[in-house]
C-alpha cells in the first residue's frame, strides 16, 4: 500500500500491478467468505433490495461486471476492465484524508448462476487491510433482486490498527455508498 497526494498515473499503476502479480494472499482463510463467520476478523454482511425484474437484474449484473459498484469519486478499481475470473489482480484505490491509497487484491472465486452472480477478492500483502470481500446479486422466486456485500477483515498495518475506529467508519461508508450506487445503477432507465 502506497499513498500519494494526487491520483497515481497509469504508468505507476501498471508497474505496481507487475510487482504484485506473483504475490500470494495476505491471509490463510482463502475462500472463507463462503462461510458464515471467520474467527479473528470483523465479519460484515449487508444486503439491499435493488428492485424487481429482468431489467434490474441485467443492469445490476452489468454494474458488477464493470466494477461500477465502487462508489465514485473516492474509490476506483484499476484496471476497470479486469474480468471477474479467479486469480485476476486489481488495484483498489481509495482517497482518505486527502491521500490516494494504492492496494492490491486478487479474485478468489466468481460465480455466474441463473439467480446468483458475483465474485470475491482477497487482499495481497500490499493492502492496508487483511481479508476477503464478496460482492453478489441474487434473484428470488418473485423476481426481487438483492445486492450483497459480505466481508471478513482486520487491519494489516500498525497505523490502521491505531486508527481502527476511523477505518471501520470508512468501511461502513463504502458499504452504504456501494449499496446506493448499485440501487441507482440498477434502476437507471436509459433512452
Amino acid at each position: 500500500m502506497k499513498a500519494s497526494i494526487s491520483f497515481p498515473k497509469e504508468k505507476y499503476l501498471d508497474h505496481f500491478l507487475e510487482t504484485v502479480c506473483s504475490k500470494s494472499y495476505s491471509y490463510d482463510e482463502v475462500g472463507a467468505s463462503k462461510k458464515d463467520v471467520v474467527i479473528g476478523y470483523d465479519n460484515d454482511h449487508n444486503t439491499i433490495l435493488l428492485g424487481n425484474g429482468k431489467a434490474v437484474w441485467d443492469r445490476a449484473k452489468n454494474a458488477l461486471e464493470s466494477w461500477q459498484h465502487f462508489p465514485l469519486p473516492w474509490t476506483k478499481i484499476y484496471p476497470s476492465s479486469t474480468k471477474l475470473q479467479k486469480n485476476n489482480i486489481v488495484i483498489v484505490l481509495f482517497k482518505v484524508f486527502g491521500l490516494w491509497w494504492t492496494n492490491s487484491a486478487k479474485i478468489v472465486y466468481s460465480f455466474d448462476e441463473i439467480n446468483r452472480f458475483g465474485f470475491a477478492y482477497g487482499t495481497l500483502p500490499d493492502h492496508i487491510e487483511c481479508g476477503e470481500e464478496c460482492f453478489w446479486i441474487e434473484r428470488d422466486h418473485k423476481g426481487d433482486v438483492y445486492y450483497h456485500i459480505k466481508a471478513f477483515s482486520k487491519p494489516a498495518v500498525w497505523y490502521v490498527r491505531l486508527g481502527y475506529p476511523v477505518a471501520r467508519l470508512y468501511q461502513k461508508a463504502f458499504v452504504r455508498e456501494s449499496m446506493q450506487t448499485m440501487k441507482e445503477l440498477s434502476n437507471k432507465i436509459t433512452l
